[in-house]
């Protein structure tokens, strides 16, 4: 349980923000905006700025903001880009939020062993952008370029090229984090496998800063494809997408990328992106491999989806052409968001087994339908992840009752077919009773790590649990 301090909250707020002023004089604010730049804003969670700024630079800056918060039992949360869309870097008791973005070094590229290590704050752009002339590259693309390594890790993010590379639980190797005692630990090695004791690395993937701040990553990087194709193709209904998208995986490693975008997506992504293509049910595919080989799965592709009743396929191995076809899937957010003015968006993010990806994104598009949801559907067919993005007015009290009823039988049918309420943008604070109603028993288990490693829950309080 969280341990109480004999002196006010407020005289122990102010202390630590003096200490914190004194202690880091060119890496502090307080200023209003900036503290509301680093709350929640892409969401229905409401915003809640921290009472303090500090731009950690090494790990001593980030062990001696600890060590404040824990002094004076303050709450501190860690901030990679305030990309994440449950509220993971609120701060609902204020608190001293750590900005990681100036722990940007890449501290070193193993080109041989085909792995790297980076500090938390680097962002994908910037590994991309080193990695350029090596041969090499990092798989996990989230959608956000400027998402950070630190903070993908901490959400356990994955994305489009899961169905091949697999999510941040698959490619992070090791990682060196502080804990909530002020310790610096690292965990992990360099070597492709290892049976030493618990697993700390996968601890922390997925632990949203709530049991140690991490501060570099030792990453797997793969090979550069010699070739890749981009196709797509459009259906009729939904279900034959998604039918189409599960038999696609019989294609095998070739297969890097099956993307999923109803026909309300299409539309604002037409718009949003300047295509023209179809507005119906359509999958979005990439390949990777040789010149030949991905020529060939390109053919074998268009012939499978043709058994499912594709209305067209296209393939291209341009790079232009793939580029402007997967900035639109990476933006499809953005243009819906963009296509409903003035309303607020929902990202739904449950991920089911990918035999059941047909029943539950039919039921999820029915639903929408029977309730007068907007709900435009996209997801990573290839790994039974969808999101349905409902554009709602969070002044109607009739439509947000609708949609309380939606999310809970969209949970209801993932959990049913043996899924998950998030494949990949976590608990937060927006899905804490969805969390509750997943994990059930083992919630208890969940608590007891927190409480063993962060026994005053200062480390990022009111995520992943309700409030102790």
């Amino acid at each position: 349980m969280q341990r109480s301090s004999t002196q006010p909250a407020a005289n122990r707020y102010s202390e630590a923000k003096a200490e914190i002023l004194t202690r880091f004089p060119d890496q502090v604010s307080d200023v209003p905006v900036t503290l509301g730049q680093h709350a929640n804003t892409l969401s229905l969670v409401v915003s809640e700025p921290p009472s303090v700024v500090v731009w950690a630079q090494t790990v001593q800056d980030v062990q001696a903001v600890v060590e404040i918060a824990t002094r004076h039992r303050i709450p501190v949360i860690a901030f990679g880009a305030g990309t994440s869309l449950e509220g993971h870097v609120n701060a609902p008791a204020g608190g001293i939020c750590l900005d990681m973005s100036r722990m940007n070094t890449i501290l070193r590229v193993n080109v041989d062993d085909m792995d790297c290590e980076v500090e938390a704050g680097v962002t994908r752009r910037q590994l991309a952008a080193h990695l350029r002339d090596t041969g090499l590259f990092f798989p996990v693309d989230p959608g956000a370029e400027d998402a950070t390594l630190g903070g993908m890790a901490a959400t356990r993010a994955s994305g489009t090229t899961t169905v091949r590379y697999g999510s941040m639980r698959d490619n992070v190797l090791g990682l060196s984090a502080v804990m909530a005692d002020g310790s610096a630990i690292t965990t992990g090695s360099r070597a492709r496998k290892s049976a030493a004791g618990y697993d700390l690395t996968r601890l922390l993937v997925g632990s949203e800063g709530t049991l140690g701040i991490i501060t570099s990553l030792t990453l797997r990087l793969h090979p550069v494809p010699e070739a890749t194709v981009a196709a797509i193709a459009s259906f009729s209904s939904l279900k034959e997408a998604c039918d189409a998208s599960i038999a696609a995986l019989t294609l095998g490693p070739a297969l890097a990328r099956v993307e999923l975008l109803d026909g309300k997506a299409i539309e604002a992504v037409n718009t949003g992106s300047k295509l023209s293509l179809t507005a119906l049910p359509t999958l979005f595919f990439e390949l990777h491999g040789t010149a030949v080989a991905t020529a060939e799965c390109a053919s074998q592709l268009g012939d499978l989806v043709r058994e499912y009743a594709a209305l067209n396929f296209e393939w291209a191995a341009d790079d232009e052409v793939r580029r402007r076809l997967w900035i639109a899937r990476h933006d499809a957010f953005w243009s819906i968001r963009e296509a409903w003015p003035g309303r607020t968006a929902v990202v739904t993010d449950v991920c089911v087994p990918v035999s059941k990806l047909a029943e539950c994104v039919a039921a999820a598009n029915a639903d929408s339908t029977v309730n007068n949801l907007i709900a435009p559907i996209v997801g990573h067919a290839g790994d039974g992840n969808f999101h349905a993005i409902v554009m709602v007015d969070p002044n109607d009290a009739g439509e947000m009752d609708r949609l309380a009823g939606f999310l809970d039988r969209l949970i209801g049918n993932a959990l049913a077919v043996g899924g998950t309420c998030t494949g990949e943008h976590g608990i937060g604070q927006g899905k804490i009773a969805a969390l509750e109603r997943e994990a059930g028993a083992s919630l208890a288990v969940m608590r007891q790590i927190k409480n063993a490693l962060d026994p005053l829950s200062i480390l990022n309080p009111g995520k992943v649990f309700r409030p102790f």
